[in-house]
């Protein structure tokens, strides 16, 4: 994989995907790619994105436009995930490193099956923001960011280029000592806790105000 990250390219401009726009444009400028053909190219590129209030203009491209791009952040829905496969694929050129930042535990797996799993870096998001229409809140201070790893715990070379990368920017980050464990765990927690907050719509500080 590249380890000398020039070139970005970001799939799915929700809540993540705007968490890294936010943080990465002032450093990457050019380099950074929002990734969407057709109709949502023409819309992201007149009228990019609004994020705590400020408008980020986009460089958007196409998966073709954007083949072999060094580095690409999926941060779409997981039900999105095997639909974008073809996508991704088309996106991927032989040095390409690739991190999804989707809930669940495999889809490291579904998309290495694709593409090769030489290309993925496990990796897992922990953000809170809230989307009314084209505008996107959060409080960066708050958010933890992107954790990322390799499965057999190593720090890779590709890691430290990915610290690299993120270094001096408005992502924050972490690099798991055990990143499968830490998977799980996030796993775990939105099984656990955030299911339920949805059923009876409490906010996450109920478990620990609430005696029940």
């Amino acid at each position: 994989m590249n380890q000398h990250i020039r070139t970005i390219a970001i799939l799915g401009a929700g809540a993540v995907g705007s968490y890294l726009v936010m943080g990465l444009s002032d450093k990457y400028k050019e380099n950074l790619w929002v990734i969407a053909d057709g109709e949502r190219k023409e819309r992201l590129e007149k009228n990019g994105l609004n994020i705590n209030d400020e408008s980020y203009s986009l460089h958007v491209k196409t998966p073709s436009e954007a083949h072999g791009v060094d580095i690409l952040f999926v941060c779409l829905k997981y039900t999105q995930l095997r639909d974008a496969l073809p996508d991704i694929e088309t996106i991927t050129g032989e040095h390409t490193m690739v991190v999804s930042l989707l809930n669940g535990v495999d889809s490291e797996e579904i998309i290495g099956k694709r593409i090769g799993m030489e290309h993925m870096v496990y990796s897992l998001m922990k953000i809170a923001s809230q989307r009314t229409g084209n505008q996107i809140r959060y409080d960066p201070e708050k958010t933890a960011g992107v954790f990322f790893g390799e499965k057999d715990c190593c720090v890779s070379e590709r890691v430290k280029a990915l610290c690299r990368l993120l270094d001096g920017s408005g992502v924050h980050y972490r690099v798991c000592q055990n990143v499968m464990q830490d998977l799980w765990y996030k796993f775990s927690l939105n099984i656990s806790k955030n299911l339920p907050q949805a059923i009876i719509n409490c906010g996450q500080g109920a478990y620990t105000d609430s005696e029940h």
